[in-house]
C-alpha cells in the first residue's frame, strides 16, 4: 500500500502538461472514486503484470509491476458515483514504441448506472519515461459505474490510475480584453458583453447557406427555428467565401451583416472558406477562374497544385495570391467596421480536422494541408495583415481546435487569438448517450474542458459549429459552459435526425440560453468599460511661423481600457492669403510646408497621384497612430471638406472605391 498511497500523492498534485500530452489537473482527495495501482484492476484478454517488456526494463513504476496491455487488451473497475456528473481518468503510462510525434491509439469506456454506454478513442502519444495521460471527461451516473480502458492498437504499459470528480471551471479567469489594442468601441463591448454571459448562460446561433443556396432564401433556417421556437438566435453566422480574387460575386452577406446587427441587433459571427484554383501551376494571378476549377480542400483530395507552404514565404505566387484574397476580405470587413459592426472572426477553421486520414499525416482544408508549423504562421499573416496594413479592427478573433493529442502544436499562441472554438458533429460518431441514430443533446464536457484547459482558462471557449444542440440539462450536468452554439445550415438544423423541435424549442425558451429578443439594445455600446466619467482629453498645441494649413490634434483618453481616440483639424487657404482661419475652436498646431489647393488629390493619401484601397489603408493606420501624415497627406486625406480626419473620411473614401459616389470630396452639407 505505501507505493500506492505515495503515487495518489503525486497525481492529486500534478500540474497541467503542455506539450504531446492531454491535460492533467488537481483534484482533491474527497472527490477521487478510485486511485492506484493498474495490477489491481481487473484484466480482459492480452493485458498481463509483468516488470519488463522483451528484457527492457521501466524503471520508476510504483507497486509490485505494471500492467502490459498487448493487441485489444484492457483494464477495468467499478466505482459507485455519489453524483451523475463528469468525472476525469488519468494514468501514468508509456507508449514505448515508434518515435517522437507518433501515438497509438486507446479506447475508454463506460457502462453507466442508468444502463446507458458511451466510448471514444484517443491518441497516446509515444514517450520514453512514466508520463502522466489524461483519458479525458467520462459522464457518470449516480451508483455503480464499470469503466474500461486500454484496448485500441495496444501496445501501451499504465503503472496506475486515478477516476475523480472533473475540477470545476473558473470561468472568471477568461480575459474580456481583445488582442488587438487598437480595436474598435464596439468589438471590446462585444467582448465585454460575451464576458458578462460565459459560464452563466449560452447564446444561441445559427449559421445561414451562403452562395445561392436555399433557391436563394437566405432566410430558411431562422423561419424555421421562428416557427418551431417561437425565438431568433441572438447570433448568425455568415461566410465571406464569394468575395475572393477567383470568381467574387456579390452575394449580399455583407449587407445581410449589417442588416442583422444594426437593423436587428444581432451579434454576427463569420467564416471564410477560401478558395484557390485546382491547376494554380497554371494560374495567372488576376485572371476570373471558374467556381467548378477552385477548392478550399487538401490538396491529396483535390489534386490541387496550390502549395500551401508558399503562401508565408515572399515572391512565390501562392503569398501574392493569398494577398489578393486578403485585400478582397479586407475590403468587406471595413464596410462593417464603417458601420460600426463587430465580428466574431472564425477563418482558417478546422486547420487540424480530419488529420492523420492522409499519408502525411494533414487536415482536410487547404490552409492546414501542410501542419501545424505552416498553419500558424499563416494565421499570423492574416492577423497582422488585416490589422496593421488594412487597419481593419472590428475583429474577435476565433481559432477552431480540436482535442486531439497534439492539438496544442496547432495553437497560433495567445496573442494572436481572442476565443477558443470546436465545432460539434457527434450524432454518427463518439456519442455518449447508448444510442446509435438521431439528435445527439450531449454537451460533449470532455472536449470543453479540454479547450479550457488549452488556454489555462484564459480564453472563452465557444461551440461555433454543431448539429445537435445540446440540451440544457446536459450542459448544466455536465458544467459545459459553452459561449454560444451555432448549428449548421441545412439538414443540421431542420433534419429529425439531427434536431428534435421540441427540445430544441425547450433550449430556446430557457432561462439558460439567451435569444434575439434577450440581447440588451446597447451591447455595442455599453460593456467595454468606458463612460463620460472615465476620460480624459488632452489638446497638443504647437507655435511656428504663420502658414496657409493650421492642424489641431485633440487626444481623448478612456481611463479605464486605456484607449485612444485622434481627431485631427485641418485649415487650408489658399497661398496668396496673408492669414488663416481655423474651422475649429480647438487650439491648433500651425503646420511647417505650405498646401496649396490645386495640389490637392482627394482620396490620395499615399500621394501616388491615385485613388485606392492603399489610400483607405493609410487613413485607417493614421487614424490607429500606426503611421504620421505630412501637411499634402492631411490635406489629401480630408475628403469630407470638414476640417477633420475622421472615420467619415474613411467613409466617404471607401463608398467612392466601391462606386457609391462618383466623386471626391464630398461637399460638408451633402
Amino acid at each position: 500500500m505505501k507505493g500506492i498511497i505515495k503515487r495518489l500523492g503525486a497525481i492529486l498534485t500534478a500540474s497541467v502538461m503542455t506539450v504531446g500530452m492531454t491535460y492533467i489537473c488537481p483534484v482533491s482527495a474527497e472527490d477521487v472514486l478510485y486511485s492506484g495501482e493498474c495490477e489491481d484492476l481487473v484484466l480482459g484478454n492480452g493485458a498481463t503484470v509483468v516488470t519488463k517488456v522483451y528484457n527492457d526494463e521501466y524503471p520508476g513504476y510504483t507497486g509490485e509491476g505494471f500492467v502490459w496491455v498487448t493487441n485489444s487488451g484492457n483494464m477495468s473497475m467499478t466505482v459507485t458515483a455519489p453524483e451523475t456528473g463528469m468525472y476525469r481518468l488519468t494514468t501514468s503510462c508509456i507508449m514505448y514504441l515508434g518515435n517522437d510525434g507518433e501515438n497509438r491509439e486507446g479506447m475508454v469506456s463506460v457502462e453507466r448506472s442508468d444502463g446507458s454506454t458511451w466510448s471514444k478513442t484517443v491518441k497516446i502519444p509515444h514517450t520514453d519515461t512514466w508520463t502522466e495521460f489524461s483519458f479525458g471527461d467520462i459522464k457518470l451516473t449516480e451508483g455503480e459505474n464499470t469503466v474500461t480502458f486500454g484496448d485500441g492498437w495496444g501496445y501501451v504499459i499504465y503503472d496506475n490510475c486515478t477516476l475523480a470528480k472533473t475540477p470545476k471551471t473558473d470561468y472568471s479567469k477568461a480575459t474580456s480584453t481583445l488582442t488587438d489594442e487598437n480595436a474598435t468601441a464596439e468589438a471590446k463591448s462585444l467582448m465585454g458583453y460575451l464576458k458578462s454571459v460565459y459560464g452563466d448562460h449560452i447564446l444561441s446561433g445559427q449559421q445561414e447557406i451562403y452562395g445561392g443556396g436555399n433557391d436563394g432564401n437566405m432566410e430558411l433556417e431562422f423561419e424555421w427555428i421562428q416557427e418551431k421556437t417561437g425565438k431568433q438566435p441572438a447570433i448568425r453566422g455568415f461566410d465571406f467565401m464569394n468575395y475572393n480574387p477567383l470568381y467574387g460575386w456579390e452575394d449580399g452577406t455583407t449587407e445581410r451583416a449589417i442588416d442583422w446587427c444594426n437593423n436587428k441587433n444581432g451579434i454576427v459571427t463569420a467564416a471564410w472558406h477560401i478558395n484557390v484554383p485546382i491547376d494554380f501551376e497554371n494560374y495567372t494571378l488576376g485572371e476570373p477562374v471558374d467556381w467548378t476549377e477552385c477548392t478550399y480542400k487538401n490538396y491529396q483530395t483535390s489534386n490541387s497544385t496550390f502549395n500551401t507552404a508558399n503562401v508565408i514565404v515572399k515572391g512565390t505566387k501562392e503569398y501574392e495570391y493569398f494577398q489578393l484574397a486578403m485585400e478582397d476580405l479586407a475590403e468587406q470587413l471595413l464596410i462593417l467596421q464603417e458601420n460600426n459592426v463587430p465580428v466574431i472572426f472564425r477563418p482558417l477553421h478546422e486547420a487540424q480536422g480530419n488529420e492523420g486520414n492522409y499519408g502525411d499525416g494533414t487536415a482536410w482544408f487547404w490552409w492546414g494541408d501542410r501542419g501545424p508549423e505552416v498553419y500558424k504562421e499563416l494565421w499570423k499573416l492574416l492577423y497582422t495583415t488585416l490589422t496593421e496594413t488594412y487597419g481593419v479592427h472590428n475583429l474577435i478573433w476565433e481559432f477552431n481546435s480540436y482535442n486531439y493529442a497534439n492539438s496544442p502544436s496547432w495553437y497560433p499562441g495567445d496573442e494572436y487569438v481572442d476565443i477558443v472554438a470546436y465545432d460539434k458533429y457527434n450524432v454518427d460518431y463518439n456519442r455518449d448517450d447508448g444510442l446509435t441514430s438521431g439528435p445527439n443533446v450531449s454537451a460533449i464536457s470532455a472536449i470543453f474542458h479540454y479547450l479550457v484547459e488549452l488556454t489555462d482558462g484564459n480564453k472563452m471557449v465557444a461551440m461555433s459549429e454543431n448539429d445537435t444542440v445540446p440540451t440544457v440539462e446536459n450542459m448544466i450536468v455536465e458544467a459545459a459552459g459553452w459561449l454560444y452554439f451555432c448549428p449548421w445550415y441545412g439538414d443540421h438544423l431542420m433534419s429529425e435526425r439531427y434536431q428534435d423541435p421540441v427540445t430544441l424549442s425547450e433550449t430556446y425558451n430557457s432561462e439558460y440560453c439567451i435569444t434575439l429578443d434577450e440581447l440588451p439594445a446597447d451591447w455595442k455600446t455599453s460593456y467595454s468599460g468606458s463612460g463620460p466619467d472615465d476620460t480624459t482629453t488632452t489638446t497638443e498645441t504647437t507655435s511656428n511661423s504663420a502658414e496657409d494649413t493650421t492642424i489641431s490634434t485633440t487626444t481623448t483618453t478612456d481611463l479605464k481600457d486605456t484607449s485612444t481616440t485622434t481627431t485631427t483639424v485641418i485649415t487650408t487657404v489658399s497661398s496668396d492669403s496673408s492669414s488663416s482661419t481655423n474651422t475649429s475652436d480647438s487650439s491648433t498646431t500651425t503646420a511647417t510646408k505650405e498646401v496649396i489647393p490645386s495640389d490637392i488629390i482627394y482620396g490620395d493619401v499615399n500621394l501616388d497621384d491615385s485613388v485606392s484601397m492603399v489610400d483607405l489603408v493609410f487613413i485607417n493606420k493614421y487614424m490607429a497612430k500606426i503611421v504620421t501624415f505630412n501637411d499634402q497627406q492631411l490635406a489629401n486625406a480630408d475628403s469630407c471638406m470638414d476640417g477633420y480626419i475622421t472615420s467619415s473620411d474613411a467613409s466617404v473614401l471607401l463608398q467612392f472605391l466601391v462606386l457609391s459616389i462618383n466623386e471626391l470630396p464630398v461637399q460638408p452639407n451633402e
